[in-house]
């Protein structure tokens, strides 16, 4: 599924300010470690980051019309166009570039078989990979490499 960042809601619009954006489960272990594989590896640091329990994340899942009880749903943002699960990956991979461009190729499965893994690896993603007692802080270096939009609740 591909959104265009022109259908959110304007203050929205603007707290992107046109980013390449990553949007993670801050609580995940496998979630952070994406988010940690991606700033390991984005040797051009084209994305900033967001967890999706902060302000910007929780008005973006609200705004997709996605669950703020969960965040099974990683979001990726690039030139525009807002990705989801199994696509978002896809496509942050072939923007970090390198031989990692060759995993975007699984974003031509069929989409049920895309929505089977990707579903069913999320909704146990605690139970097999862990979970942080708290949401993962960045630490002073990586500040500013987040957003939180200065948005209100």
């Amino acid at each position: 599924m591909v959104t265009p960042t022109s259908f959110l809601p304007d203050d929205l619009q603007h707290a992107l300010s046109d980013r390449d954006l990553i949007v993670f489960d801050g609580e995940c272990v496998l979630c952070s470690g994406f988010f940690r594989f991606v700033l390991r590896h984005d040797q051009k640091e084209r994305f900033a980051f967001a967890v999706a329990q902060s302000k910007l994340g929780e008005r973006l899942y609200h705004a997709l019309n996605l669950p703020t009880d969960e965040y099974e749903t990683n979001i990726v943002i690039i030139d525009g166009l807002i990705y989801q699960r199994l696509d978002a990956f896809c496509h942050a991979m072939r923007a970090i570039g390198g031989v990692w461009v060759a995993l975007s190729v699984l974003r031509f499965l069929p989409g049920p078989i895309k929505d089977f893994l990707y579903h069913r690896i999320a909704r146990n993603r605690y139970r097999i990979f862990g979970r942080y007692d708290t949401c993962m802080m960045p630490d002073p270096t990586l500040r500013t490499r987040f957003v939180d939009g200065g948005l209100a609740p």
